[in-house]
């Protein structure tokens, strides 16, 4: 019998956000997390790899009581225990992912897909963003639209995660790319994606837009966080700021928020419960 290295945490999608889970995965001091997409049903389900201890009986409760207190349901909450192959193994769940009319997200570990793709290579790891999450998706599709109208000068993505919305910026013609998160592996995973795509950008740690102005500012959050740095954010946006990480109900109150900051409304967008909002100065 192959020996055991690892637990495997899947949550389903609808217990709690990408947020919650990334918080309740380093509490437990995941190895890696990844969110899959059943492209079949859409569902989405949250995945985290913890390394195996000598008492798993102990181990075991102790995350299925952390998934409980983060607000999950006992129905909705996987373990398994993976042997030696665990690394390897869960890749066979990912694919190549066309978003918008031209880009391509995929892990290095899957072939890029045949036509005539902007190639984006994004491993998934601990910071956010693989493309797989809905306001991602609406993120890059803006993105692209507004790269085809003008590339921008300059670019800020404000709480970059893993970089990805900066990247695909740069891929598509954007220049002066800044990349600010406040998780340092988050600061560190821009940085190290960017040149595996060959895009400059510089990543900076911090949890406050700088006093900059740009052509283009992207923040795929949480509502919440928008809201309170409105006034700071929209000082930033010379022609263009996208925001995601909104529920359909919250986009009134982020939307208002920036409109009070001295912005407009020029369109929202929405897939499934999320939504993406487009404002200019």
């Amino acid at each position: 019998m192959q020996a055991q290295k690892c637990l495997e945490l899947k949550i389903d999608g609808v217990a709690m956000d990408e947020g919650v889970f990334q918080r309740l995965a380093e509490s437990q001091q995941a190895i890696g997390r990844s969110l899959e997409t059943d492209f079949d049903s859409g569902a989405e389900t949250h995945v985290a790899w913890f390394e195996l201890t000598d008492d798993e009986q102990l181990q075991r409760a102790q995350l299925s009581a952390a998934a409980l207190l983060s607000g999950a349901k006992s129905s909705q909450v996987q373990l398994k225990a993976l042997g030696d192959d665990w690394e390897t193994a869960w890749q066979k769940n990912w694919h190549a992912m066309p978003v918008g009319e031209r880009l391509c997200v995929r892990p290095s570990f899957c072939d890029p897909l045949e036509g005539d793709y902007i190639d984006i290579v994004l491993d998934p790891g601990m910071a956010f963003g693989t493309g797989q999450h809905a306001t991602t998706r609406l993120c890059l599709a803006a993105i692209e639209r507004i790269c085809e109208e003008k590339a921008p000068a300059s670019m800020l993505d404000m709480g970059a995660g893993s970089g990805l919305l900066a990247i695909a910026a740069g891929k598509l013609g954007a220049q002066g790319i800044v990349a600010i998160d406040n998780d340092p592996i988050s600061v560190e995973a821009s940085r190290v994606n960017a040149g595996i795509n060959g895009v400059e950008l510089e990543s900076l740690l911090d949890d406050r837009p700088p006093e900059q102005l740009f052509d283009l500012v992207v923040a795929n959050i949480l509502a919440g966080p928008l809201i309170e740095m409105a006034p700071q954010l929209a000082k930033c946006v010379g022609r263009h700021l996208v925001l995601s990480g909104l529920l359909r109900e919250q986009v009134e109150s982020v939307s208002r928020a920036y409109v009070d900051a001295g912005m407009q409304l020029v369109r929202s967008d929405v897939e499934e419960e999320w939504a993406s909002v487009e404002l200019r100065p």
